[in-house]
């Protein structure tokens, strides 16, 4: 498995393969073409559906500026669903057409180019890492800190910085997220209105609530987020630890760390399954975030490793089968309420975990094949399409 600094990816919303995985590989092909000067792009299947509500355009052209773009969209069911092909001009002369796969959570796969693939933990499954840190006596924080470079702390406090700093604006930011639909901003509103008169419960539910809110709303209008695991489930993960540093008063050495341990489950998922919403629905990616929030949060209560997993498989057990139907390819309804609930589901698996872990039947690894399987199965208009679900309803509809 790759480091978890090809997890945890700082950029701009609203989708890590829609927008943030296109704007990786203009860049690049802007770098190493600087003579062109116009491009051809086309766009595949579901980036053709929905880029243009995941802003996919709009990063590409402005990569590309002041140089002329031209979009071409295309449906091939034989090609990755999300698929481009940049042709690279030089006045009448073309000089390069380069492939490009974005396989989700910011990453991309040229197919005529060297793809850097650098595998930092020779474990590849949850079990695998568990016989190791059983073995070696250490948790899954030491596990990260043994496998990873000698920076990986500092790259984890940067990612809870700006964890901290997508929040923070979110909760401070009203009016209507840029798109058609005309989204207000709630995370204010929903802050302002958690009362101390609530139960302890009701409190938590309703800051984890505008807290996901603040960091999804971010994501929604392209503003800076971090992908956990992606740009479109980037909301759970911060929510929570946000409302454990802020309400909870946990210190921030214990939250930093839990990324790390948030990471182990991510990656683990992506090894052995997905994280794109376009291969793997919804339950790829609020689901994976879930699960990864949930292990994090198990990780700060003192659990076991054991418990632990158990925490990271009922939130992903619960997701199972979760579509992504974007109204109008929009990262906003359903996806911002998805990220909020989401986050009030992980802690609810890790106090499960602590008290039924004995008895579970089903493992970590098992539950992530179910997920990766049932993706795979799930048609194609459920993927990050527009065409089916809400998004088929709303637009007939309008």
């Amino acid at each position: 498995m790759q480091s978890l600094k090809k997890l945890y990816k700082i950029g701009h919303g609203p989708s890590s393969s829609h927008t943030m995985g296109p704007g990786f590989a203009a860049t690049y092909i802007n770098q190493k073409h600087p003579s062109a000067t116009h491009y051809n792009v086309t766009l595949f299947n579901s980036l053709a559906l929905t880029g243009k509500g995941h802003l996919t355009d709009q990063v590409i052209l402005d990569t590309f500026s002041p140089k002329p773009v031209r979009f071409i969209q295309a449906i091939d069911i034989n090609k990755h669903p999300n698929y481009m092909v940049f042709e690279v001009f030089q006045g009448d002369t073309l000089l390069d057409s380069i492939s490009v796969k974005s396989i989700g959570g910011g990453d991309i796969l040229y197919d005529k180019e060297e793809n850097e693939i650098i595998d930092v933990y020779q474990e590849k499954t949850f079990d695998e890492i568990k016989a190791y840190c059983t073995n070696k006596k250490v948790s899954l924080y030491d596990y990260v800190i043994e496998k990873e470079s000698g920076d990986i702390q500092a790259f984890l406090k940067s990612i809870w910085e700006q964890m901290k700093k997508t929040v923070e604006k979110g909760l401070n930011t009203e009016g209507l997220l840029p798109g058609d639909l005309k989204v207000q901003r709630k995370a204010k509103t929903l802050f302002s209105r958690a009362k101390v008169n609530e139960t302890d419960s009701q409190m938590q539910n309703r800051l984890v609530s505008a807290y996901a809110f603040a960091a999804s709303e971010e994501n929604g209008a392209g503003g800076i987020i971090v992908t956990a695991p992606t740009c479109g489930a980037s909301g759970v993960l911060p929510a929570v630890l946000y409302y454990l540093y802020k309400d909870s008063k946990i210190e921030e050495k214990k939250i930093i760390e839990s990324l790390a341990v948030a990471g182990v489950i991510g990656n683990v998922i992506k090894q052995n399954a997905t994280i794109s919403g376009a291969v793997g629905g919804c339950q790829a990616e609020v689901g994976s975030a879930c699960s990864m929030t949930a292990a994090a949060m198990a990780y700060i209560e003192g659990m076991s490793l054991d418990e632990i997993e158990y925490a990271a498989e009922i939130a992903m057990e619960h997701h199972l089968g979760l579509t992504c139907d974007p109204i109008d390819g929009y990262v906003q309804i359903p996806c911002i309420e998805r990220n909020a609930v989401a986050g009030i589901r992980a802690i609810n698996a890790a106090s499960l975990a602590g008290f039924l872990s004995d008895t579970r039947k089903i493992s970590f690894d098992m539950i992530v094949n179910t997920m990766y399987q049932t993706g795979l199965d799930m048609h194609p208009k459920y993927k990050e399409t527009a065409e089916a679900g809400m998004a088929f309803f709303y637009k007939t509809k309008k």
